[in-house]
């Protein structure tokens, strides 16, 4: 899979506003009412990462998920990595 362009990256965060990109990577920071659900949504996630080969970089500290996506093997952005930020946009919905 080829990496994106940083130009097309920010077109794509456009449809992505929760979003943002440095570091090589789109990144995202999710807060939650307690531990209990920040981590239930981790694991939700984890099911539909697990479900598409792509796992994400994420921190969890309390009640926030600290989340960054980058394709390895591409060594950048790349489709998938959007397509699984709106699968956990819309999770999180």
């Amino acid at each position: 899979m080829k990496p994106l362009s940083e130009n097309e990256i920010h077109e794509k965060l456009k449809d992505c506003p929760n979003w943002e990109y440095f570091e090589n990577a789109i990144h995202t920071t999710l807060e939650f009412e307690d531990f209990k659900d920040c981590f239930a949504i981790m694991t939700r996630i984890a099911f539909e990462a697990e479900e598409m080969q792509h796992h994400p970089d994420w921190t969890n500290i309390y009640n926030r998920l600290a989340i960054a996506l980058n394709t390895h093997d591409a060594e950048g952005v790349t489709e998938k990595d959007f397509k699984l930020a709106k699968i956990i946009d819309g999770l999180v919905g």
